[in-house]
C-alpha cells in the first residue's frame, strides 16, 4: 500500500482524500494504489458516467477531448459507441495525442480502443499540424483528478498533464475559455476550498479549472472558473518536459515558423524589407520544422 502524503500546514483535508481513495479507488495494473502517479477509477464510476453522457454539452458534441484517466475509460467507450470523435493523449503526453475515430475502428474493438493499452493500437497518432486541420474545434473536455475544490480547482499528480494538453489545444484554437471542462471523480474527492485556504483559479494561472464536477451521487456546477488563455507558458514548463514531450517540440517549432513568416510579411512601411539573418530561436524553429516535415515524408 502506498504511503500517504507528508504532513504539512494545509494537508489534513488532502490526507483525508488520500485515505478515502485508498478505500474507494481501484488500483492500477502498473501503479497499484500509488494514486500520486495516476487518476484512479473508483467504485460506482458507472453512475457518474451515466450522468455525464446525459449532459446537454455531451449529447450535442461531435468531437470531444477525454483524458486518458482510468476513471474515464467507460466514457471513452460510450463516446465511441455514440459515434463521437474522441481526442485523448498517451500517458504523460510522452507519445502525443491519439484520435479515436469510430468510423475507423470496428464496433467490436471499441472497448479495447477505450483502454490505455489499446488506444495506441487502434487509434491514430495526430500531430500538432494535423490537429487544427482535422478537428476544427473541441466542444467539451473531460478529465480526472486527485481532487476538485468547489471553486473548480483541480488537484492532480503534480505533473499538469491536462493543463499541458489544454495549453496545446488552446494555442491551436481548438478550445477557448467557453469550452466546458468536466471533472469526473468520486464524491470523496470534492473538497472545501476554504478548508484548504485556496483562492479561485484565474486566467493568470497555469491551472485549468473545472466548470462542472460529476460524481456517482451528484453533478455540481462550480464557481470562479476563469480559464487561462495564453496557451503553453514556456518558461513555466517543468525541467525536462520540452525535451521529453515531442508535441511540445513540434508546437514550439510551429510557433517559431509562424513568427518568421509574420516577420517576413511586407507592410506598407517596408515594401522591400532588407533580408536579415535568423536568430538562434528562429534557427531552432526551422530545424524543428525540417525534422517534422522529414518525418511526414518518410
Amino acid at each position: 500500500m502506498a504511503a500517504a502524503p507528508a504532513v504539512g500546514p494545509k494537508t489534513d483535508l488532502r490526507e483525508r482524500v488520500w485515505l478515502s481513495l485508498l478505500r474507494y479507488g481501484i488500483p492500477d495494473s502498473r501503479f497499484g494504489s500509488d494514486f500520486s502517479s495516476f487518476h484512479p477509477d473508483f467504485r460506482d464510476s458507472s453512475r457518474a458516467i451515466e450522468c455525464t453522457v446525459n449532459l446537454p454539452g455531451y449529447r450535442v458534441a461531435k468531437t470531444m477531448f477525454i483524458g486518458p484517466d482510468n476513471a474515464l475509460q467507460e466514457l471513452r467507450y460510450r463516446a465511441l459507441q455514440a459515434g463521437k470523435l474522441v481526442l485523448t493523449t498517451t500517458y504523460a503526453l510522452r507519445r502525443g495525442f491519439i484520435l479515436l475515430d469510430p468510423q475507423r475502428i470496428s464496433a467490436d474493438k471499441y472497448e479495447v480502443a477505450s483502454m490505455l493499452d489499446g488506444m495506441e493500437k487502434l487509434g491514430r497518432t495526430i500531430s500538432m499540424a494535423q490537429l487544427r486541420d482535422e478537428l476544427r474545434e473541441i466542444k467539451i473536455c473531460f478529465t480526472g483528478a486527485r481532487a476538485v475544490s468547489t471553486h473548480g480547482r483541480r488537484f492532480g499528480n503534480g505533473l499538469g498533464h491536462f493543463d499541458l494538453a489544454w495549453g496545446i489545444l488552446s494555442d491551436r484554437k481548438l478550445v477557448n475559455p467557453a469550452t466546458p471542462v468536466i471533472g469526473v471523480i468520486h464524491d470523496c474527492q470534492v473538497v472545501d476550498p476554504e478548508a484548504l485556504e485556496l483562492q479561485p483559479v484565474t486566467s493568470t494561472h497555469w491551472d485549468v479549472p473545472c466548470d462542472y464536477v460529476v460524481t456517482p451521487a451528484k453533478m455540481c456546477q462550480l464557481t470562479f472558473t476563469e480559464k487561462p488563455t495564453q496557451g503553453i507558458i514556456w518558461d513555466q514548463l517543468k525541467p525536462g518536459q520540452l525535451e521529453s514531450i515531442p508535441d511540445l517540440q513540434e508546437l514550439k517549432g510551429i510557433q517559431m515558423m509562424e513568427k518568421i513568416m509574420q516577420d517576413m510579411a511586407p507592410t506598407p512601411e517596408t515594401q522591400n524589407p532588407a533580408p536579415s539573418m535568423p536568430t538562434a530561436d528562429e534557427l531552432m524553429g526551422i530545424q524543428m520544422m525540417e525534422r517534422i516535415m522529414k518525418g511526414y515524408k518518410s
